[in-house]
């Protein structure tokens, strides 16, 4: 039988756990593709170096055992006529079973003997197809919750910037701040979009083996849009807690301090993960989260995450100092009041939930995670568009206004109307 299609074989009897991988992520997951790859290109180092050996060794393995040979799974090393050698089921696989059996070959003078037993007999499956189908159908439902989810909030961050750029009296740092985080959680909701469209609307492709400049863009752009989707969040925090210590100070000289935390910092943490990702880890689409270099993007989100809870609880502190201090009035203290009942919501928009999971492996409480990371997510920009903009007063008051202003102007043109016809 040809090597190759030996190799094939036995990738193909591990296949149901390649499926049910796929099933608890919302994505496959290609890290367990890449490792089989590197032990593969480990196993072919290793045959090569065997071929380089002297002549006289060489000759003598030829004569008495067997090469090393790599059947798509493990690497089995060379070993002389009579040998026997043992390995388990591959521990990268979370949903196989560890099995005290072992899987065994003989060398003998034909080459090295059957699998005993084979893979799919020695290493079986942790979940049933039954468990698999049901995950199916609850990430297919998931799926459908944060596209319905991310589509919401895309037309409603549409309309509040909108709304704050068409009315001039809206214009003021606070709002502009406002657009800018809105801005990034529309590219976010596009970058979702995107990623979706060219990895995995084609379930034929293989986007683990996969490895093109369209898929690497989407993922690039991805990877930017959640990087300024936090950093705007913090920014947000900081204008706040800016807002409560510095009472008269100019806001507008931060501005572009502000601008260049929330684009400039994740623009220059994404271009050295580019350069990063070329020089030493230029595999596949750059999805994958398992490796050290996704430390690059994870490492500012955590900080940003942690600084906004750390501000979060210094805003509730300054707060309720102000609260309780006697030389405030009742109408400042019922303003602070609003303040922090708006801080109680802004818990969502800073990501604090985030941090329970920050520093959990990825494949740990999948089916919670992807809830809190996914769905929840999605409506995270919808939730941000109704604060900041359809709940506020200054805004619907101003709507209002320019809503009576048309509607006097058009029953001023229908009057007008109405009498030179009368009078003509």
């Amino acid at each position: 039988m040809n090597e190759s299609l030996k190799h094939e074989q036995n990738r193909n009897i591990l296949s149901p756990a390649f499926d049910i991988l796929q099933v608890e992520a919302t994505h496959p997951d290609c890290s367990i593709i890449h490792h089989l790859q590197q032990q593969e290109a480990q196993c072919l180092e290793r045959i090569q170096l065997e071929n380089h050996s002297s002549l006289i060794l060489k000759a003598a393995w030829v004569r008495e055992g067997c090469w090393s040979e790599w059947d798509g799974v493990n690497c089995w090393a060379a070993s002389p006529v009579g040998e026997t050698l043992s390995v388990t089921c591959p521990d990268i696989l979370p949903v196989l079973k560890k099995p005290k059996v072992l899987i065994q070959r003989n060398c003998t003078e034909n080459g090295w003997t059957a699998h005993s037993p084979p893979y799919y007999t020695a290493c079986e499956l942790s979940s049933s197809g039954i468990d698999m189908e049901e995950k199916k159908g609850y990430f297919a439902t998931v799926k459908v919750l944060y596209t319905c989810g991310y589509a919401a909030s895309l037309a409603a961050l549409i309309i509040a910037i909108s709304i704050f750029s068409l009315f001039r009296k809206l214009y003021c740092t606070r709002n502009f701040i406002h657009i800018h985080l809105f801005a990034s959680f529309v590219f976010r909701g596009a970058a979702v979009f995107s990623k979706d469209a060219v990895l995995f609307a084609d379930e034929d492709v293989d986007h683990c083996t996969m490895s093109t400049v369209n898929c690497k863009a989407v993922v690039v752009f991805f990877q930017y849009s959640v990087l300024a989707n936090f950093s705007w969040l913090l920014v947000e925090g900081m204008y706040l807690q800016t807002l409560l210590i510095f009472t008269f100070i100019s806001d507008k000289q931060y501005f572009w301090w502000y601008i260049f935390i929330g684009w400039g910092t994740p623009m220059l943490t994404i271009l050295v993960w580019i350069v990063t990702r070329l020089q030493y880890d230029d595999i596949g689409c750059w999805d994958d989260y398992e490796n050290i270099y996704w430390w690059i993007i994870k490492a500012p989100i955590l900080f940003a995450i942690l600084v906004n809870f750390f501000i979060f609880l210094n805003v509730i502190r300054i707060l309720v100092q102000k609260i309780r201090c006697p030389d405030i009035g009742t109408n400042y203290k019922q303003q602070y009041m609003r303040l922090v009942k708006s801080t109680l919501l802004l818990i969502p928009l800073f990501g604090v939930h985030y941090v329970v999971f920050a520093l959990f492996p990825e494949h740990t409480g999948v089916e919670v995670r992807l809830y809190f990371e996914l769905v929840l997510g999605s409506y995270q920009g919808f939730i941000v568009a109704l604060l900041y903009c359809f709940l506020n007063g200054e805004v619907q008051t101003e709507v209002k206004r320019r809503w009576r202003k048309c509607r006097s102007s058009m029953e001023s043109n229908v009057f007008n109307l109405v009498t030179q016809e009368f009078t003509a």
